[in-house]
């Protein structure tokens, strides 16, 4: 009989090491997280299989069902999966905890149940009282919606076998176990076999399952990163803590685009959609205020109108603070010095401080320009015309370069009641009819000169 070899495997990034210490991945990272020992795992022959006597057979003869899309009566959830969940998919959610992510499922379960047919909802966190008590504030009671407070997941196969869910919901995959793996739930080989188990299910019976994921403070979802290489689709749900907005973006989707995001707003009847994201982060924006400007941001197909705020001020010791909320903090530095280099302004003994408004977050070089105008905004102490949306990306040698999807992003302004666009001057064209006034810039001193007069 062969030995078994014992196994000692991180739970944050799954290093494996034969023998018990600290995982140096994680070690050279300034984590110092211990190896936790992993017993065997099942062998091949006790795991369930997808099919008996599966053969390899030529591509073009491989028949596709071209089954329809279940909706989940949620529009925004719809847009982040790709118009709807697909039967048989796993689709992976993470977030921190208390953003929403159990209230998302639970709604979505509703609808899923009303339009689809019966649902498994199964929770290794939380009592069936305490799920019903959530289910009643949000007003979720339709019939073919199913409760199970288990973590076995043996148990969970079996009901779920003998139920024959459209849809199968799992918070969370942490909590499950498997009777055969001596490891604790949670564990690394835990969380692995179990999400197999229920890809395994979901592939084989086509029922469509979600799967709640724990996140660790550096913000990934707990356990390996296989975990993520082995779902369909991993979608994340952030949030401000101190806000009421939710964005839901998919970082991975094999079924659909994973550049589409989803805006919700948390209230007491639970999560509501936000048809208009753009209206809803310029709803409080002042009037006159020097340092304010509104940039477009393309988020997949949805454009959004961001508030971009910058303050600059004298500073009060020898190193200038440069602090950014909601923007990468490398590359406002990096604007912040073309903006001194090119224009001539000198904000190495000025304090500068950038934020976007609402709590919304930029990552696209298009809001480069709105940047830059906003900080010389606020040092002329001149404000920026208010009906006037910026955009545009800037290189180090302070030209202005042109954007990506910019008659969807114009469309959008026009539609929120803005009247002049500064845009730059490559992305013109002449056989194109804006729908408001747009002007193009080449530079940032020309766009400086053009919306401050500098």
């Amino acid at each position: 009989m062969a030995r078994e070899r014992t196994t000692y495997r991180c739970q944050a990034c799954g290093f494996a090491a034969p023998k018990a210490g600290t995982c140096p991945d994680c070690a050279r990272l300034g984590n110092f997280v211990s190896l936790v020992e992993e017993r065997a795992t099942p062998s091949r022959s006790e795991r369930p299989r997808l099919a008996v006597g599966a053969r390899p057979v030529p591509l073009s003869e491989i028949i596709v069902a071209t089954g329809e899309r279940i909706t989940t009566g949620i529009g925004e959830l719809d847009r982040v999966l790709g118009n709807g969940v697909v039967p048989g998919s796993l689709v992976l959610i993470g977030g921190d905890p208390g953003i929403g992510k159990s209230t998302l499922l639970l709604q979505a379960s509703r609808s899923l149940a009303e339009l689809a047919g019966p649902v498994l909802y199964v929770s290794g966190e939380e009592s069936a009282a305490q799920v019903k008590l959530r289910a009643d504030r949000l007003g979720v009671a339709p019939r073919g919606l199913y409760f199970l407070a288990e973590t076995d997941l043996t148990v969970v196969e079996a009901h779920a076998a003998d139920l024959k869910p459209r849809a199968l919901v799992v918070d969370s995959i942490q909590t499950m176990f498997l009777p055969g793996l001596e490891s604790a739930p949670g564990s690394v080989s835990q969380v692995r076999e179990c999400a197999a188990r229920l890809m395994l299910f979901a592939k084989g019976r086509g029922v469509a399952t979600f799967l709640v994921g724990h996140v660790t403070k550096d913000g990934a979802i707990a356990g390996p990163r296989v975990l993520e290489h082995l779902v369909d689709t991993v979608l994340y749900f952030e949030g401000e803590q101190h806000h009421a907005h939710r964005l839901l973006r998919a970082v991975k989707n094999r079924f659909g685009s994973t550049n589409e995001i989803g805006v919700f707003e948390m209230g007491a009847q639970g999560l509501a959609e936000v048809p208009n994201p753009s209206g809803f982060f310029l709803a409080e924006r002042p009037k006159g205020a020097a340092g304010s400007v509104v940039v477009s941001s393309l988020e997949g197909t949805r454009p959004l109108l961001l508030e971009l705020q910058a303050l600059v001020t004298p500073a009060s010791f020898g190193t200038p603070r440069r602090t950014v909320l909601g923007a990468d903090y490398n590359r406002v530095c990096l604007l912040l010095a073309v903006l001194e280099k090119r224009v001539g302004f000198p904000l190495q003994s000025q304090d500068v401080f950038v934020n976007v408004a609402g709590g919304g977050r930029v990552a696209e070089p298009a809001a480069d320009l709105g940047v830059v105008v906003a900080a010389a905004s606020s040092y002329l102490d001149r404000p920026v015309r208010g009906d006037t949306v910026v955009m545009g990306e800037v290189g180090l040698a302070g030209e202005v370069r042109a954007v990506a999807g910019l008659a969807v992003r114009l469309k959008e302004a026009a539609a929120l009641g803005f009247a002049a666009a500064v845009v730059p001057q490559n992305n013109l064209a002449a056989d194109t009819v804006p729908p408001l006034e747009v002007h193009g810039v080449g530079s940032v001193d020309e766009a400086v000169k053009a919306l401050l007069g500098h």
